[in-house]
């Protein structure tokens, strides 16, 4: 079972592994032995409650494929057990975050101060500027 909350968990058989070769430098020991770990989760398909469902699927985030699919691939490592736990960490995190309700942003006015201080620094970049210029006709 991977727990994504209290009262969420997922069976470890919807999360799908594969293990492939990391890229970049490297030398010979990268080029023969598969240590980066990815993992593929559909949501559709998945037992995650409808909220979980919906709000994922409207989540703007790169790993989130428009079929609906989640694909995280770690490749930090040379080890490949440390790979993959870091890629099971990194979905829970990202499952567990639609979770979390945003606070509402209260709007606020600029203070008379503030505004009076912003036209005065206008001002003085103006009569600034006005001075630079060559006023010989």
């Amino acid at each position: 079972m991977i727990k994504i909350s209290n009262s969420v968990s997922l069976q470890e058989n919807e999360i799908e592994w594969q293990f492939i070769r990391s890229s970049g430098a490297g030398g010979q020991h990268l080029n023969k032995v598969s240590t980066a770990a990815q993992i593929i989760f559909d949501i559709n398909a998945s037992s995650l409650p409808d909220f979980y469902k919906q709000a994922l699927l409207k989540k703007a985030d790169h790993r989130i494929t428009k079929s609906g699919k989640i694909i995280i691939k770690c490749q930090a490592s040379r080890s490949q057990d440390f790979n993959r736990q870091t890629a099971l960490e990194q979905f829970i995190e990202l499952v567990a975050s639609v979770a979390i309700v945003q606070k509402r942003r209260v709007a606020t006015k600029p203070t008379k101060g503030s505004q009076r201080r912003r036209v005065d620094a206008k001002k003085q970049k103006g009569a600034t500027k006005a001075l630079r210029q060559n006023k010989d006709f």
